[in-house]
């Protein structure tokens, strides 16, 4: 990026409607936060379990199935 952008883009940032721009989303996330952070952290060890079963077939994906290796093991014995 030229200078000349990097300084608008920080010029904007600072300037009052960057600020509103910045603020009022931040203000609306710590609200959020303080007001459902009790149901947020209550559902975590849910969310946990729940994903146990997913990273399960994620790690076992990558295998190539078993059909294929069954049938070298049965070839070397």
């Amino acid at each position: 990026m030229p200078t000349e952008q990097i300084s608008r883009l920080g010029g904007w940032v600072l300037s009052r409607s960057g600020l509103i721009c910045l603020g009022f989303p931040a203000i609306v996330a710590f609200f959020l936060w303080t007001e459902h952070r009790a149901h947020l952290l209550g559902i975590l060890p849910y969310a946990l379990l729940l994903l146990c079963p997913l990273l399960h077939y994620l790690m076992h994906g990558r295998h190539g199935g078993r059909g294929q290796d069954d049938q070298t093991h049965m070839e070397h014995k």
